[in-house]
């Protein structure tokens, strides 16, 4: 009798199993990133890394923890307060948040007891605030461009173009004693929401500008800026301060002089990135840094291709939030490093402003003011 053939064995699932995993888990997902590398349209530039090479800017003084003894002024009340400005004649603090409120605090000696008060609502994005020579408070807002509030809370829009392109982000703000409004559009190609594909892309997409009330002329005094942001005109008002966060820079301006119109050095290489900068009235400047450069951060200013990368992540998953050790870095007139306060738990601080005895600090995630009183908490030399 002839023997029945058998079938051969079936595929065992132990060896069908990494293979499918390999297919579904590893082959496919890396080919669509590799797909969705190549279709998006998003194409960032070479930096000019040699500027940004070299020694980094350090502080002979340091609080390396900010948060501690620190107090938290208008908690939940003031969404993400980016700028603060202080007006010493009625000792109100104006900040702008992410509702479109720019509020008013009164500041008490606790801060837990401090007033907060809904004054004008702009319908946009209130950034960079300063008070101007008749009372009224001029505000850089980044979808409505700059703006003018008076005492009684009626809002005029000063000026949203230059040279026929309209400000994509209206930015920061400082004012001459002659009553020229300075002010920064850090981009005129992407909008708030998309801030972080400027800084990705690595093109100066920035300006400079100014605004005349008298004559209502706006000239724009700066094309190519690296995100351009912080002003601060100087206490002699023959120069000017400005902030480029992609470079880690702040650069001057000459206003006045045989140097009108040029631009100089005033301090390279910051240990992070740059927001606000403020006087402070007593020959300092403050600046913002909103976080720290990681070495993660120094390789992808050195390959586009890892900022192209981060874009297709934040465009479609999100990307991942690296920053830290955010802080205010203060500089005299001559842009020499004096102290650096920061604490590693911070992200995202937008200003920092020197008020009395104490340090304010807003930003663009808290919903509170930092205060730090600076007599008991102050920068210690560094070893």
């Amino acid at each position: 009798m002839p023997q029945r053939k058998t079938n051969p064995d079936p595929p065992s699932k132990k060896t069908s199993w990494p293979f499918n995993f390999l297919v579904f888990f590893v082959i496919v997902p890396v080919s669509a990133a590799l797909v969705l590398y190549q279709l998006d349209s998003f194409d960032p530039a070479p930096l000019p890394v040699h500027e940004l090479v070299g020694p980094v800017a350090t502080s002979p003084k340091r609080n390396e923890r900010l948060l501690h003894g620190s107090e938290l002024v208008g908690v939940g009340s003031l969404l993400a307060p980016e700028d603060v400005a202080y007006d010493s004649k009625s000792g109100l603090i104006y900040t702008g948040c992410m509702d479109g409120w720019i509020k008013r605090v009164t500041v008490n000696e606790s801060a837990t007891e401090s007033l907060v008060e809904n004054w004008v609502n702009t319908g946009g994005r209130p950034l960079g605030l300063a008070h101007g020579l008749n009372n009224q408070v001029i505000v850089a807002d980044a979808d409505k461009g700059l703006l003018s509030i008076s005492e009684e809370g009626k809002v005029e829009v000063l000026t949203d173009e230059a040279e026929g392109v309209k400000f994509k982000l209206t930015d920061c703000v400082d004012i001459a004693t002659d009553g020229i409004i300075y002010f920064t559009d850090a981009s005129h190609k992407y909008s708030l929401k998309h801030f972080a594909f400027d800084i990705l892309e690595g093109k100066p997409n920035g300006r400079l500008m100014s605004y005349d009330p008298t004559t209502k002329q706006t000239k724009v005094l700066l094309h190519d800026l690296y995100f351009a942001n912080g002003i601060a005109v100087s206490p002699d008002q023959s120069y000017l301060i400005f902030c480029e966060t992609t470079m880690r820079r702040c650069r001057k301006y000459h206003l006045q002089g045989r140097n009108k119109g040029s631009v100089d050095k005033f301090i390279d290489r910051l240990p992070g990135m740059p927001d606000n900068i403020r006087y402070d009235g007593e020959g300092l400047y403050w600046i913002a840094l909103v976080t720290e450069i990681t070495p993660f951060w120094n390789l992808a200013v050195r390959h586009p291709f890892i900022r192209k990368v981060l874009a297709i992540m934040d465009r479609y998953v999100g990307r991942p939030q690296t920053e830290k050790n955010s802080g205010v870095f203060a500089v005299d007139l001559e842009g020499k490093p004096v102290a650096h306060y920061y604490d590693p738990g911070l992200s995202l601080l937008s200003t920092g402003i020197k008020i009395g005895n104490h340090l304010y600090c807003g930003s663009v995630v808290y919903p509170y003011i930092i205060r730090l009183n600076l007599e008991q908490h102050p920068a210690q030399p560094t070893s």
